[in-house]
């Protein structure tokens, strides 16, 4: 089973490069009368005389905020394979334009180019690209303030909802991404023979901003009582064991996996059972 890894820094710095026009625009960039030729970074636009005052993920789009040191035509957005994503005509008086990615975009570097008259004034450059983690899991039984009747229902009882679960993860990088999958195995009462949908509640797929967390919820009741001989069940005395959960993503379409320790205690019953869960 394959694990994501991402090999970039999230905190990656945005690139801006003026470009020169064939008309002497030099020193659009960044308003101070210098050439603006090495790196900068957005925030360098603070007098707001700049051509290309930010560029950010918000959510699932990609959002350009302009300054006010030149008139643009139009906002280019240039895929990292070269090829044009889209473009936005800038209306008279406008400072900011923005592009929907969703989260069937290809990660790597994206370009953004404020153009005049077919000339570009200004360059930045971004990478866009998801770092998603498992970081926790939790059960009803063991965390009551999750909104579990606003997702399950007032009229499921509090067995059923020991029975499921949620999932915590974050993403660390810098472009959104959409989970479509979440499966558990190993040592969990109920082992879905037969995986049908997402496994996630009510959905077919959980969008996670870049820099943001976000809980699943399960529909598979792997907390549930026992499938025939399979899946672990509960002892007085304690029962040790280790299960993985395990989510899929869109952007990736790589398994993302975390395997964590549980104990099953206290009945022999698991509608009763105490269940610990701790990280290896």
């Amino acid at each position: 089973m394959k694990r994501y890894k991402s090999n970039f820094n999230r905190r990656t710095v945005l690139r801006t490069a003026a470009s020169l026009s064939l008309f002497g625009l030099a020193g659009c960039l960044n308003g101070s009368g210098e050439t603006g030729s090495g790196a900068t970074t957005a925030n360098d636009d603070s007098d707001g005389q700049g051509v290309l005052s930010r560029v950010a993920v918000e959510g699932t789009a990609l959002v350009v905020e302009l300054g006010g040191g030149a008139d643009v035509e139009r906002v280019n957005l240039i895929q990292p394979n070269g090829e044009l994503f889209g473009k936005r005509e800038v209306a008279a008086g406008a400072r900011r334009v923005s592009f929907e990615i969703g989260t069937a975009y290809d990660p790597g570097e994206y370009r953004v180019l404020a153009v005049q008259d077919e000339d570009v004034l200004a360059e930045m450059s971004l990478e866009i690209q998801p770092e998603l983690e498992i970081v926790d899991i939790g059960l009803f039984r063991n965390n009551p303030d999750k909104p579990w009747d606003e997702v399950y229902g007032e009229s499921e009882t509090n067995r059923i909802k020991n029975s499921e679960a949620y999932v915590k993860v974050r993403n660390l990088g810098t472009g959104p991404d959409a989970i479509v999958k979440l499966r558990f195995s190993g040592d969990v009462p109920y082992l879905a023979e037969n995986y049908e949908g997402s496994g996630l509640y009510g959905t077919d797929h959980v969008v996670v901003p870049p820099d943001d967390q976000i809980d699943l919820f399960s529909t598979t009741v792997p907390f549930g009582p026992k499938l025939g001989d399979e899946g672990m069940g509960c002892s007085t005395d304690g029962t040790q064991g280790e299960f993985t959960v395990v989510i899929e993503s869109t952007v990736t379409g790589l398994e993302i996996t975390k395997t964590f320790k549980v104990t099953y205690s206290g009945s022999e019953e698991m509608r009763d059972c105490d269940i610990e869960i701790s990280a290896p």
